[in-house]
């Protein structure tokens, strides 16, 4: 038999040779942000328009079935439908009044929309400008208050997920006279960070600067430290940037290559300095390995569970399978409750197991991990 001294210093000789993602579920490690999984809405702020307008998609727009779906406003998503995240699709309106009279509304005889929010300088939230415009929250800032009131009424949830796609007008669209929203530069962008900021302040956000250490590099933090730990996150948001596209990202990581300051985590691929959160959409086929490498290494996941309107309509569930599989932190849906699909024709519906809230990660979380532990709110 070996000496104590000897198999002590034996067994953290080999817990140091953990590769730190790895470490991060080794025994009763602590639980973080990243070691659970959660659904989350897409395009969540969506509403179909009126009868009028749909028949004017329906003659103009070859795909105008895509845009049939609604989704319930985001406090009921929160309470209701069991979701932690949400997708907004933001567009630059810094004068005010840009997205108040959509060509579809003046083609159906429409008048221009009469919501004061909409003159109101600020960032506006819809799907596609002058074409597929219903919200059920017509600005940013509207938005993140309901999220924020929903938020303070529950302090003991786990952090919501806010995806943020930045979007501009349609060159299509524009050259029938609709509106033309300003191009993305870096000042548009540090006003979309303060109007985060200007609703939640600094302790109730996760953002880079919480996660980045000193002397490293967003991604060396992830990968060698971890994410903060769940039990100091609770009742906190995190936002994501959508984008992939470098015109978009380098605007917001211009003299920022770890995202000094920011507020949001951009979608990026590892080897990045800037890289803590990948958009994968696809999770199934060789995806789902690729995927679950990527949350075993510390990284942020967001996938999705069905495509409008795929799975709707046949109700086939692999995709949805191939999601939870990966182990995807973030997983998207259209469905996230029973009945929204039958009007597509099946009863598909994108859950966790046992219809739950939130659940330890398949992938990476540690042996110790719970699922009633995670979230310390009473959902009425």
């Amino acid at each position: 038999m070996r000496p104590l001294a000897l198999v002590v210093a034996a067994a953290m000789a080999a817990l140091a040779a953990v590769p730190a993602a790895d470490a991060a579920t080794a025994g009763r490690a602590s639980l973080r942000i990243n070691h659970v999984q959660t659904i989350a809405t897409h395009n969540s702020y969506h509403r179909e328009l009126t009868d009028a307008e749909k028949d004017v998609q329906r003659r103009t727009d070859a795909n105008w079935w895509n845009l049939q779906y609604s989704h319930t406003a985001l406090p009921n998503q929160f309470a209701a439908q069991r979701v932690r995240g949400i997708e907004l699709d933001v567009f630059p309106d810094p004068k005010g009044g840009l997205y108040t009279n959509p060509l579809v509304r003046r083609d159906a005889g429409l008048p221009a929309l009469n919501d004061p929010a909409l003159a109101q300088p600020g960032f506006k939230v819809l799907h596609w400008a002058d074409h597929d415009y219903g919200t059920n929250c017509s600005t940013l800032v509207t938005c993140l208050r309901q999220v924020r009131e929903w938020s303070d009424k529950n302090p003991g949830h786990v952090p919501l997920t806010v995806l943020t796609e930045f979007k501009s007008t349609d060159p299509k669209k524009e050259a029938m006279g609709g509106a033309k929203s300003p191009a993305w530069d870096t000042a548009l962008m540090d006003a979309l960070d303060t109007e985060i900021r200007s609703v939640f302040p600094d302790d109730r956000l996760i953002t880079p600067d919480d996660v980045r250490k000193p002397g490293l590099t967003l991604e060396q933090s992830v990968l060698k430290h971890g994410w903060p730990e769940l039990n100091a996150s609770r009742g906190k948001i995190m936002f994501f940037m959508d984008n992939q596209a470098t015109a978009i990202q380098q605007p917001y990581l211009a003299g920022r290559p770890s995202l000094e300051g920011r507020v949001l985590f951009t979608n990026s691929r590892p080897g990045r300095s800037d890289a803590a959160f990948v958009g994968w959409n696809e999770p199934q086929g060789a995806n789902t390995a690729q995927i679950q490498d990527l949350v075993r290494k510390g990284y942020y996941v967001r996938t999705r569970s069905d495509v409008p309107f795929t799975e709707a309509r046949s109700g086939d569930t692999g995709r949805l399978k191939a999601a939870l599989d990966s182990g995807a932190q973030m997983i998207s849906t259209d469905f996230p409750v029973i009945g929204l699909s039958a009007r597509h024709g099946s009863d598909y519906t994108a859950e966790l197991p046992g219809g739950a809230t939130v659940r330890c990660n398949p992938v990476n979380a540690p042996t110790g991990c719970r699922d009633h532990t995670l979230e310390r709110i009473t959902i009425k």
